[in-house]
């Protein structure tokens, strides 16, 4: 972490977390694709359960984020006793998280998509796939919060085992499950979400034995465990603007979703594909930064400067190229990309220009998700969840409502652009910010050890 030249390292360290990623967001592919052939409806119902599974998401990924930064940085103090209460109080935090969403799933499901529709089959088809995810989601809470406690003291590698065998395995079982191959029953959208939380549980499993049997840097024992509210606090001060900023992804999809639903189904079933396809494109930035918080973190506490300043430009450097990529193949695609979920010709002629219209952004949004990964890292998650904030509550929503009432739906995408300007500005200003006050002062009096 410390002596490693600083573009191999965020590259031993991203490499498997992005390709680990990249696994993820195609069986996320691989499963609307499925179930698109279910029809229409079935896909708009798993396209609106996604601000609930999102929402799971933010809430296991920021408080790992929370875990990673406090591990990280007390590891580059060479801080064992700190090292080991972050990674207990991690995993209790993250089984806690569980049992809201259990009860969610027992209590909520089924009135969730009544809020938003009133087409009954949308409504089952919704409640079977989403009740499932919900009730069996420690699979997706355990996972996130094992994994990242191999990524935090670099077994990268180990990370792209656990993600790449749950994947497979969801990937391989999706249409088994969903269409009865094989002897198995043909259980539709249950299917679907069945195969998903157990690659989830074997997943979580796997991290479980490599933290257990290859990870000597942190030691997890609950014996006579105890929640330390200071470590919870610390994890906390990291982590929970980290949710904040993913839970209020949800919000404001669940709006643009109500948006969309008043103008068109169709639309709705658009949105859900877009979300699939980008995350290809998404995720292994999101990969990277994964890679990229653990480094900037230990050599805060290690106080290298050089190293901190390399890293984020280098991550830059690395997330627009992949971002310019992603636009490129929306661009010119984006018929072959909408087939791919059997789009009806209604469905192409919306999808077509909304997925141009929404990957002019991509290269902006890049920078600005490095932007609020070196600011988690720094422990100024505040200024990240105000971007976000900012971005997607102040800026998107009210421009797609205002865009949905007087130019049609056609415009109602040009939101998703407006909005990615207003966050590049404040992303940039931010990072100037934190840069000067707490990188560039740096003494360079680096710890070795």
């Amino acid at each position: 972490m410390g002596v490693m030249p600083v573009n191999k390292l965020l590259l031993s360290m991203s490499i498997p977390m992005m390709i680990s990623m990249l696994v993820q967001a195609m069986y996320n592919i691989v499963d609307s694709l499925f179930v698109a052939r279910l029809g229409e409806n079935a896909l708009a119902a798993v396209s609106l359960a996604f601000p609930i599974q999102n929402m799971m998401i933010a809430i296991a990924v920021g408080t790992s984020v929370g875990v990673n930064a406090v591990l990280s940085r007390s590891l580059g103090e060479k801080n064992r006793d700190d090292v080991n209460r972050a990674a207990n109080n991690g995993i209790f935090l993250a089984f806690l998280s569980y049992f809201v969403f259990l009860i969610f799933g027992l209590l909520g499901t089924r009135a969730y998509f009544a809020m938003q529709t009133d087409i009954e089959e949308i409504i089952q088809f919704g409640y079977d796939y989403l009740f499932l995810i919900c009730t069996v989601s420690f699979g997706i809470f355990g996972q996130v919060i094992f994994e990242r406690l191999l990524q935090s003291t670099g077994r990268t590698f180990y990370t792209m085992i656990t993600q790449g065998v749950g994947a497979v395995f969801n990937i391989i079982f999706d249409p088994i499950l969903i269409f009865g191959f094989f002897g198995f029953p043909a259980m539709g959208v249950r299917g679907a979400a069945l195969a998903t939380v157990i690659g989830q549980i074997i997943s979580m499993g796997l991290s479980i034995y490599f933290n257990l049997k290859h990870n000597p840097d942190v030691y997890i024992s609950f014996k006579k465990f105890r929640p330390h509210i200071v470590t919870i606090r610390r994890i906390f001060s990291v982590g929970f603007p980290s949710i904040i900023m993913m839970t209020i992804g949800s919000v404001m999809t669940y709006g643009l979703n109500v948006i969309l639903l008043a103008l068109s189904s169709t639309a709705t079933a658009v949105f859900g594909i877009y979300f699939r396809l980008q995350s290809f494109i998404f995720m292994p930035v999101f990969g990277l930064n994964n890679g990229l918080v653990p480094i900037i973190a230990y050599n805060f506490g290690a106080r290298k400067r050089e190293r901190i300043k390399k890293a984020i430009i280098i991550s830059v450097a690395y997330a627009v190229g992949i971002m310019i990529l992603g636009t490129v193949v929306f661009m010119v695609f984006p018929r072959q990309l909408l087939s791919l979920f059997n789009a009806s010709p209604s469905m192409m002629a919306i999808g077509v220009n909304a997925l141009r219209i929404l990957s002019t952004c991509f290269p902006v949004a890049g920078f600005c998700i490095v932007t609020g990964s070196v600011l988690q890292a720094l422990f100024n998650s505040r200024l990240s969840m105000i971007v976000s904030i900012c971005r997607q509550l102040v800026v998107l929503l009210p421009a797609a409502w205002i865009l949905a009432h007087f130019g049609g739906l056609d415009l109602v995408w040009w939101s998703f652009p407006i909005a990615e300007v207003m966050s590049l500005i404040m992303s940039a200003v931010f990072l100037r910010r934190v840069y000067h006050r707490e990188i560039k002062v740096l003494d360079e009096k680096a710890v070795y050890v």
